[in-house]
């Protein structure tokens, strides 16, 4: 799934839909944990960079109101290590299993050029609700906190930082999928979107004659804080980084309220962040590092 802000691709999309021959395909995500792999494999925090590369792809898939059913992954290391290997597959295996997910392939590559590891993912699944995704006028907008920078954001990190190594820089991405679905089968969701690259300008696709404005986002984690102490500006924290919020849920008012609760009461932390308002396809936030309005 191509799903960056990049400018090519649109380009790119062009040029795959000519081996498309079903109007509606089966839903499918590929992805890997990019940058931060550097870190994973330094710490060799090989469970965490599972979970990473899981949720880059699960986290797509609930987006798409799918359940993931087949996977492939391509491991990339600097070294060929058995042991490292070995533990990245059985964690594999383990998350896979709880979820009912067949591996269906794989492939390992040793690169000695390499300064850390990949896990790139290919999934495919089925719809279990397939309506699209309509950030609707009138909406209440539902934040769900992440657990820290997830797997984006990363080039910036290593500029930013050099060669100093913190504890948060492997802290694994949140996994929302299970529990989206799960909110998705009990609630009228109208849209939902994964908070990854690109960050909060993700959400403009969504929007025609419509505003997304968040006056009331999520806390920071102090990592966040701490970037944009180091001459981050406020455009470019929510163009780069979640800022806490990991995943957003757009859904009626008369709804809100339980959503938040639901979530709440099942260990993961919601709150309502803002609304859809009528607008021409503008992304509204006011900082919470500035408190200055960041329009995107």
């Amino acid at each position: 799934m191509y799903k960056t802000g990049k400018p090519y691709i649109k380009k790119i999309l062009e040029l795959i839909k000519n081996t498309h021959t079903q109007e509606l395909r089966p839903p499918a995500s590929s992805d890997g944990i990019g940058t931060k792999g550097f870190y994973h494999w330094q710490h060799k925090s090989f469970r965490n960079a599972v979970l990473d590369s899981l949720a880059m792809n699960l986290n797509d898939m609930a987006v798409l109101r799918a359940r993931i059913y087949f996977l492939q992954d391509h491991i990339i290391l600097p070294l060929d290590d058995e042991r490292a290997i070995l533990k990245i597959v059985e964690n594999l295996v383990k998350e896979c299993k709880k979820r009912e997910i067949q591996i269906i392939a794989g492939e390992t590559s040793i690169h000695d050029d390499f300064a850390g590891l990949e896990i790139s993912i290919a999934v495919q699944g089925a719809y279990e609700n397939h309506k699209g995704n309509k950030f609707q006028i009138g909406d209440s907008l539902i934040g769900i906190r992440s657990s820290g920078l997830h797997s984006n954001g990363f080039t910036k990190v290593r500029e930013v930082f050099g060669n100093e190594f913190r504890l948060e820089f492997i802290e694994p991405t949140l996994i929302y999928y299970d529990k989206v679905l799960e909110l998705n089968s009990k609630f009228d969701i109208h849209g939902m979107e994964h908070i990854t690259g690109g960050a909060f300008a993700r959400l403009k696709k969504f929007l025609n004659e419509s505003d997304i404005e968040i006056d009331n986002p999520l806390k920071p984690h102090e990592i966040f804080y701490e970037l944009y102490s180091k001459e981050v500006s406020d455009e470019e924290m929510y163009t780069t980084f979640n800022c806490g919020t990991g995943f957003v849920l757009s859904v009626s008012s008369d709804d809100s309220a339980s959503i938040v609760s639901d979530l709440n009461n099942n260990r993961f932390f919601a709150g309502i962040i803002g609304r859809v308002v009528e607008g021409e396809g503008k992304v509204k936030i006011k900082s919470a590092f500035s408190k200055e309005l960041v329009v995107l």
